[in-house]
Parts: structure tokens; C-alpha cells; sequence
């Protein structure tokens, strides 16, 4: 088994989307606990 690949290239695909969303809509600086409830709302979206 290839150690690098992913398991679910798909979902790992999305978070990364996701990510990238939020960190495009509010930029950088802020606490992680502001991240981690932006990201929640992009996850439900």
C-alpha cells in the first residue's frame, strides 16, 4: 500500500475546497476558534 496516497481523494478534496473558501472570505489573523465555526458553516453548506 502506497503510503502517500489518500484513502478518499474525494473528501479530502472537499475540506480542501472548503477550506480555501473560508480562508478566502475572512483572510488571515483571526483566533482559530473563528476558522473552526466558519468552517462548520461551510461544511453544512
Amino acid at each position: 500500500m502506497n503510503p502517500n496516497k489518500l484513502i478518499h481523494p474525494e473528501e479530502a478534496y472537499a475540506i480542501q475546497g472548503a477550506i480555501f473558501e473560508v480562508y478566502k472570505e475572512i483572510g488571515c489573523g483571526f483566533l482559530e476558534a473563528v476558522y473552526q465555526e466558519c468552517l462548520e458553516r461551510e461544511f453544512s453548506l
